[in-house]
């Protein structure tokens, strides 16, 4: 297909994201990926990516909340599927028990994803590495926090600025039949979970255990960092456990580890007949469809794998933990995107380029994909003449556009999650238990006006 309409660079969440949109409104799309090009085609693997698959989950496996009434990720998701999301509609087909959070079969889930892109007559894959940015013709680069060297340095010459960067940490994934459940135990915190028996593998520890551990963060041997890695910030969502030890012995206990909402059946007495919760507590979230893989949860770490390996097997119930796969870190960078970009995702030195995902500064994969859908419509939009308004403030949407666009001050840009915070204040005073529904109901109303708006114009 060498008639294109639009080049895409980056097969990530994003890319794949945008290059549905487009497709999908009948655009010719040319998608570009490094991940399984020939060496000639200067084809390269990541240091976080395994597999030459499109839409890779290289972190975590969850969506996060999937909760449309009360939380601003869930709201995002329902927003991305009324808008038909390849993403979301790959995730749901690819679910695994979570309680309230949508989380995936990464490895079915990227099959979807590829084989939908793959097979639709408007896209064409091509397994190369771009290494500068085009000169001409409209592009969308959607490469992500993990932007190969070369073309790095093409944005930052077209930018004139420096990228920002951190690093982001990725967590352990253990083989479920190497879980001691005499030990550890399955739950929801406070119940809440899809499954009677929760959606979680529990493993306890007493206050002797926490603090062992918590020093043997402190003391394990870490993964050294280059001369020029050494002043880059972690984001603070996805923070090394090692890094939150080092805040205060009890960080953990009050992060990823707390205990509350948890009874341990194991410790059942006539006193406390369904348990009582343990000093602190690990939890692993199931990581495939056939629950044969559990990934660690906030357990990003930047430990050596030796270290590793000798530490989290002192976590009861995994004194015999096997894993497919240990924590490890890289490099995460993005644009100084308020300050470079237009509303509708152009850069300004150069408008026949748009930036999608990631390397946007928004943090997370629902966030990466639903910025790769809007970049996808504004392109389209652009295509036939037209200029697609931004969906209102008031909408997830919106608001994460709008974000990235202006409402973040550049001066200390940072990657930033969908949150209510990003929403602009409610007009009435409404009681705090009641916000977050007022302001979803307020979100659905101005999509569903702005779809309208759009239907019309269409018409």
């Amino acid at each position: 297909m060498s008639d294109y309409q639009i080049h895409i660079i980056g097969g990530g969440l994003a890319g794949s994201e945008a290059a549905w949109q487009l497709a999908e409104q009948g655009v010719k799309v040319r998608l570009s990926e490094m991940r399984g090009a020939s060496v000639k085609n200067g084809g390269d693997m990541t240091p976080a990516h395994q597999t030459d698959g499109l839409a890779e989950l290289v972190c975590s496996n969850s969506f996060r909340s999937d909760d449309a009434e009360r939380n601003a990720v869930g709201l995002l998701h329902q927003e991305m599927r009324d808008l038909g999301s390849l993403i979301m509609r790959c995730g749901d087909t690819h679910k695994v028990p979570a309680g309230s959070a949508l989380a995936v079969d990464r490895d079915g889930f990227s099959d979807a994803v590829t084989q939908a892109l793959a097979e639709h007559p408007n896209i064409e894959i091509v397994r190369e590495r771009i290494d500068s940015l085009p000169e001409s013709g409209l592009t969308i680069v959607a490469t992500g926090p993990l932007t190969a060297l070369s073309l790095a340095e093409s944005i930052g010459a077209a930018t004139g600025d420096d990228a920002l960067a951190f690093f982001d940490a990725i967590a352990p994934i253990v083989h479920r039949d190497s879980i001691d459940m005499d030990i550890a135990w399955m739950a929801s915190r406070w119940g809440k979970g899809e499954s009677d028996d929760g959606d979680y593998i529990n493993c306890p520890m007493d206050r002797d255990q926490y603090l062992a551990f918590h020093q043997g963060l402190i003391d394990g041997e870490k993964t050294e960092f280059r001369d020029w890695e050494k002043d880059t910030p972690y984001f603070e969502g996805c923070m090394p456990i090692e890094v939150m030890a080092e805040r205060g012995v009890d960080t953990l206990r009050y992060g990823p580890m707390k205990p509350v909402g948890l009874d341990n059946p194991h410790m059942a007495t006539p006193e406390f007949p369904d348990g009582r919760w343990p000093y602190a507590v690990v939890q692993l979230r199931q990581d495939n469809a056939l629950g044969t893989l559990w990934n660690m949860v906030g357990f990003q770490t930047k430990l050596k794998y030796g270290a590793q390996v000798e530490l989290l097997r002192t976590i009861p119930g995994l004194e015999k933990a096997e894993f497919a796969r240990l924590g490890g870190l890289h490099r995460n960078t993005f644009i100084n995107s308020p300050k470079l970009l237009d509303s509708q995702m152009r850069l300004k030195s150069a408008p026949h380029i748009r930036f999608a995902g990631q390397i946007t500064g928004c943090e997370g994969y629902v966030e990466s994909s639903a910025v790769g859908l809007m970049v996808g419509r504004f392109a389209a939009a652009e295509l036939r003449g037209e200029t697609l308004p931004s969906p209102p403030p008031e909408t997830a949407l919106g608001a994460l556009i709008g974000h990235i666009t202006g409402g973040a001050d550049a001066r200390d840009y940072q990657p930033m999650n969908i949150n209510f915070g990003l929403f602009p204040p409610l007009a009435e005073r409404v009681h705090k238990k009641q916000r977050k529904e007022a302001m979803t109901a307020r979100a659905r109303a101005a999509m569903a006006e702005w779809r309208g708006d759009m239907e019309r114009k269409a018409a």
